[in-house]
Parts: C-alpha cells; structure tokens; sequence
C-alpha cells in the first residue's frame, strides 16, 4: 500500500537521509538512508513489496531483514499519526 504522510507534516532531505517534522506536536524525525528509500519508493505509489525490493538491491542485504524493516517503519510512522 502506499504512503502518504498528513497535511501537518513536513520533509527534509539531509546528506544524512530525511528529517520530518511533525507541526502538530513540533517533534522531529531523523530518517536514515534506509528509511528515506522506503518511504521514497512508498510516496511514489509504490507498495512494500516494491520498497523490500528496493531496500535488497541498493543496501544488499537479504530479503526478510528488508521486508521486516519496511513493515516496522510504515507500522511506526502510521501509529505516531505521521502517516495514513
């Protein structure tokens, strides 16, 4: 499923990844290289299997770690509210 963050949230790209900003509560978020090509992949209306594959090919590391992280991420990022 894709991804899309709420109207109260802004982004950053950094040399370091992605930092979002939640304007609601103030609070930021400091996205690594990993999660910026997650939600990257997602907010192009890609789905997670897209994002595991993804994640596979540019950080070379093996499938369920990959699918875990995705899964994890999206689960955090929609349960704080950032994300629908």
């Amino acid at each position: 499923m894709a991804l899309r963050f709420g109207p109260d949230v802004s982004t950053a790209h950094t040399d370091y990844g992605t930092v979002l900003l939640d304007e609601r509560s103030g609070q930021y978020w400091e996205l690594n290289p990993t999660a910026t090509l997650i939600i990257e992949t997602l907010l192009a209306g890609k789905d997670e299997a897209a994002a595991t594959d993804a994640l596979v090919v540019e950080f070379d590391i093996d499938r369920e770690r990959a699918q875990r992280d995705v899964s994890e991420l999206v689960a955090e990022l929609r349960a704080s509210g950032l994300a629908a």
